[in-house]
């Protein structure tokens, strides 16, 4: 005999992986996984670095998230194709945490989320991405692309003195004042390059349009600064390290190295004081961390299945990503989470496993190691085109118009509530009102599905020929506290000649406790009025429901399972009444 699994048993860790050697791999399998690898690890350097810098930290705390989380997500995660790493989502989130507490208050804050992450994984709720409305992914996702994009313009356009804070509309105020510091060489450097990422996929050639326009980019401003005397800002200008007794410009040319998140620096620079007061302050920012990784990392999971006819386990997956923020900060990495761009480029490159995304996080690694110099002359306009395009694929701008053209008026309002909120203040606001939204949307759409209607007994074969003291009434949606007490009001009028009321309940799905409190002051109020009551065609649940909140059988109250049969007892019953109504007459008049 199979031994019963229980629901409480534990998820599976690794799962992705497990799979594979399940089915069997093979050289062929690992060399499609090698050359995908390093396809994506091309794309993830120059990003790792770009988003980190929109971040508020250094460079290299990108890259290293790419090495460290990207590894330890594909070894334990639940998807066989996904690809960890820094995200442009998490910028919105991750710079105000930097302005607040620094990098090591941030790498705090990504560890508390990988343990949230974790826990949900635990508790198997990985399907609840499934309840998170279209609108309100597609609002918050777009006003992230906003704000994302507002933070490069400094850098875009050589700005100087912008002093960017954490707030939309403050930081656009400072923007806005420091325009004419523009540096005309920098903007033009900023515009090449975005040109040159725009048009450079139309040659048709298999090398990455981001590292494309950043070498052409590095290549403009190394010759402005080496033979025009020009002062273009690089990575290697406004980035400095120091590690191990050596210290230099750019990024440092080493690998990831062990350190406690809580004795790096915080905002004052001074190394943080881990105590409660720390912790019960990065809570709130952990958990928009934690809820925003699920969402990106589960939908990553999910269009890759859609372009591989696949299948992902979402629990292992939060599992992974949680064990992926927990690890990456003890080396310097910040958050992570899967990333759709880049999952879709390892598809498309012919990945055939995780072994492909360990692959990716070498080469990163690789890069670091050899190509640390050759990085920081990367100008800072060119990291800001990037972004600039990076904002522009993460707004979906098609189908917000889409949305905006066909989408109901309740749908388009909380797009635009949940844009608007994303923007002035934070995404977990706008998460949590975009829900709220759509749930009080989808109550007042089911409220005007439920109806309660007095079936004409004449225009019914099942009912014909019922005498007047006989009411039937029919029950049609779904019972719940949006809807139950003026699904029943009506029922509470009843004609004053009416001794037997028939309720045909078979279009009713579900009943919940409101509904149910709802109906027993219905029954209370009908057996006051002497008036007896049918249920018909409820479904065995509800039946028990109402069993346990004391609605039982008796006298005057019974279910059955169809009309035909509710109509006999109902007959039944009028005829009893009318005998007992009748007796007393009898006996006066027999004296």
């Amino acid at each position: 005999m199979a031994r019963r699994r229980f629901a409480l048993d534990p998820p599976g860790i690794a799962t992705a992986m497990r799979a594979v050697w399940r089915e069997g791999y093979g050289i062929a399998d690992l060399r499609k996984d090698v050359m995908a690898g390093i396809t994506v690890g091309t794309v993830a350097v120059p990003l790792s670095m770009a988003l980190a810098i929109a971040t508020g930290v250094a460079p290299q705390h990108g890259l290293y998230t790419a090495i460290v989380a990207g590894a330890v997500i594909a070894l334990t995660g639940g998807a066989r194709f996904s690809v960890s790493g820094p995200t442009a989502a998490f910028v919105a989130i991750l710079f105000p945490i930097v302005q607040q507490h620094g990098l090591g208050g941030l790498l705090i804050a990504s560890m508390m989320a990988g343990i949230i992450l974790m826990v949900l994984g635990a508790l198997r709720m990985g399907r609840l991405i499934e309840f998170v409305p279209y609108p309100v992914v597609l609002g918050f996702t777009a006003g992230i692309a906003v704000v994302i994009a507002v933070l490069q313009i400094p850098d875009f356009l050589g700005l100087s003195g912008a002093g960017l804070g954490e707030h939309f509309l403050e930081n656009v105020g400072r923007i806005a004042r420091s325009i004419p510091s523009l540096d005309p060489l920098e903007t033009g450097i900023g515009i090449f390059t975005l040109a040159v990422m725009l048009l450079w996929p139309r040659a048709r050639i298999p090398v990455p349009a981001p590292l494309i326009g950043l070498v052409a980019g590095a290549l403009v401003a190394y010759c402005a600064n080496r033979w025009a005397g020009a002062d273009v800002e690089t990575i290697a200008s406004r980035f400095s390290w120091s590690a191990n007794g050596a210290s230099g410009s750019g990024i440092p040319p080493i690998a990831p190295s062990f350190a406690l998140p809580w004795l790096l620096p915080g905002a004052d620079g001074e190394p943080l004081d881990l105590s409660f007061d720390l912790i019960r302050s990065l809570l709130g920012p952990a958990l928009a961390i934690a809820m925003l990784g699920a969402i990106e990392s589960l939908l990553c999971a999910v269009v890759a299945d859609g372009l591989t006819r696949s299948k992902h386990d979402p629990n292992a997956e939060l599992i992974g990503q949680g064990m992926g923020n927990i690890v990456a900060p003890l080396f310097g990495g910040i958050t992570a989470t899967a990333a759709i761009a880049r999952t879709a480029t390892n598809i498309r490159s012919g990945a055939r496993s995780p072994i492909a995304a360990l692959v990716h996080a070498g080469v990163v690694l690789l890069a670091v190691m050899a190509l640390a110099g050759l990085l920081g002359l990367v100008p800072m306009a060119s990291l800001a085109a990037l972004l600039f395009v990076i904002a522009w694929n993460m707004s979906e701008a098609r189908h917000v118009l889409r949305v905006l053209r066909s989408s109901p008026p309740g749908d388009v309002a909380i797009l635009i509530t949940c844009f608007a909120l994303t923007v002035l203040f934070d995404m977990v606001l706008a998460v949590a009102v975009g829900i709220g939204l759509a749930a009080a949307l989808f109550i007042r759409r089911m409220a005007l599905l439920t109806r309660t209607d007095r079936v004409d007994v004449e225009n019914h074969p099942a009912t014909l020929g019922l005498p007047a003291e006989i009411a039937v009434y029919d029950i049609d949606g779904p019972l719940f506290f949006g809807v139950a007490e003026k699904a029943l009001t009506s029922l509470h009028r009843v004609d004053p000649k009416v001794r037997i009321v028939i309720i045909d309940m078979g279009g009713v799905p579900s009943m919940d406790g409101t509904a149910i409190v709802a109906f027993q002051a219905l029954v209370e109020a009908m057996r006051r009025q002497q008036v007896a009551i049918i249920l018909v065609g409820l479904p065995a649940r509800i039946i028990l429901k109402l069993r346990r909140a004391g609605i039982r059988r008796t006298g005057t109250l019974t279910y059955c399972r169809d009309l035909p049969r509710a109509r006999s007892v109902a007959l039944r019953w009028q005829r009893r009444l009318t005998e007992a109504s009748s007796a007393p007459v009898q006996s006066v008049t027999s004296r």
